[in-house]
Parts: structure tokens; sequence; C-alpha cells
């Protein structure tokens, strides 16, 4: 069964057309989907994975 989510939010960085958004299950799973297809899959990750990739995206760790 997939969790379901609730408030589904985008950076406020992001632009016209090339963002992703993110929710939370009950359950602490996180949601991740494509913001121009809402219908779409939802990739799901557990919250410590999830935890370590926003901290590196944030410490600019995939920077150009």
């Amino acid at each position: 069964m997939t969790p379901r989510y609730t408030k589904w939010r985008k950076s406020t960085r992001s632009d016209d057309g090339n963002c992703v958004e993110v929710a939370n299950a009950l359950d602490g799973t996180i949601g991740v989907r494509d913001s121009k297809d809402v219908t779409g899959p939802i990739l799901e990750f557990h919250l410590a994975p999830w935890s370590a990739f926003a901290g590196a995206l944030r410490a600019g760790a995939f920077s150009r």
C-alpha cells in the first residue's frame, strides 16, 4: 500500500517547470514527485537517507 502524502511542497528556489515536490507520510516516508506530473509516479525514501541527501545538497556536495 502506498503511504498517503500530505502537504506537497517545492523549493522556493524552483523555476518555471523544473521542479520536484516533496511530502511526508504518516509513517515517516518521504515522497518525491515531478511537479509537472502530479498524478505520475512517486519516489519513496526512508527518513535517514533522505536527510543525508538533503544535507549534502545544502552543503554543496552536488554543485556544478
